[in-house]
């Protein structure tokens, strides 16, 4: 059992981040385990093939050595270009890290990072509407709260005590559990836990009914379903195919009609199919 110790000034310091490195850290973990990770058995079909083993296995034997190279994230939105020269000391390291991504996991990144996504729009409407004693102990049901300290049996044995660095909350696609990254070189200690809505991730995408494409434009019907759960105009840019612009200028028609709703988390805008929306996508 182990639990981390918050001061006045930790609370003040919580932020969110999405760490594509950890999130490939974590994918070649899920390789090594298929039956632990059914959920995940759709993408582990494309990835433990011929194509891919060279990379796969030349990064495992490195496995249990990188959670102590990797440091935790440092800004929200990382692109894993940021984050791998943190591995600098390892050339080598990093450039399997690298082949890894390529071939398992930036394939399928815009549907991971939707999730990804999804979960942190969930977590900061959250904190904004119950505080943050109730994201912490939601974020995983072996997470207890008590006077001043978070408690997990997932969590090292001991006390760790933030001592006003605060801390970042990772949700991943591919954790189990909830895993714990110590601070380094003054960036703050990392909570890793387990992403929301990940049995979604790998169903079936169908294409919008015709009706609604009629009724919308195949351009905003495709948009509004994609807005099922929170997305940023960038990652619906990357799923539909559409530029940056034209997806700005059809989620403003979708937003002034009523049927799409806008939430800002630091410097990204978050949209949602709001009541109605929902609704004409069920119809």
């Amino acid at each position: 059992m182990g639990d981390v110790r918050f001061g006045v000034d930790d609370l003040g310091r919580l932020r969110f981040a999405i760490s594509p490195l950890w999130e490939t850290v974590a994918a070649l973990r899920a390789t090594t385990d298929p039956g632990g990770h059914a959920l995940h058995l759709p993408w582990l079909k494309q990835v433990l093939t011929k194509d891919t083993d060279p990379a796969r296995r030349a990064l495992l034997p490195h496995l249990a050595e990188l959670p102590a190279l990797a440091p935790p994230p440092r800004c929200p939105l990382a692109e894993i270009e940021e984050e791998l020269p943190a591995l600098a000391g390892p050339p080598e390291l990093a450039a399997a890290v690298r082949a890894w991504w390529k071939a398992g996991v930036r394939p399928h990144w815009p549907r991971i990072r939707a999730v990804l996504e999804a979960d942190l729009a969930y977590r900061t409407r959250q904190l904004s509407e119950d505080g943050i004693q109730e994201v912490l102990t939601r974020l995983h049901p072996r997470l207890r709260w008590a006077e001043d300290r978070l408690a997990s049996a997932d969590l090292p044995a001991g006390t760790l005590a933030l001592d006003g660095l605060g801390i970042t909350l990772a949700p991943s696609a591919f954790a189990a559990r909830c895993v714990l990254l110590p601070a380094r070189g003054g960036t703050p200690p990392c909570l890793v836990y387990p992403a929301r809505a990940v049995g979604t991730l790998w169903e079936r995408r169908e294409e919008t009914g015709d009706a609604l494409a009629r009724l919308l434009g195949r351009s905003r019907a495709l948009l509004l379903s994609g807005t099922s759960t929170p997305s940023t105009t960038t990652a619906l840019a990357r799923r539909t195919g559409l530029s940056p612009g034209a997806v700005s200028q059809h989620l403003a028609v979708l937003r002034d009609a009523g049927l799409v709703t806008g939430h800002r988390y630091r410097r990204e805008v978050y949209y949602r199919a709001s009541e109605l929306g929902a609704s004409l996508l069920d119809a």
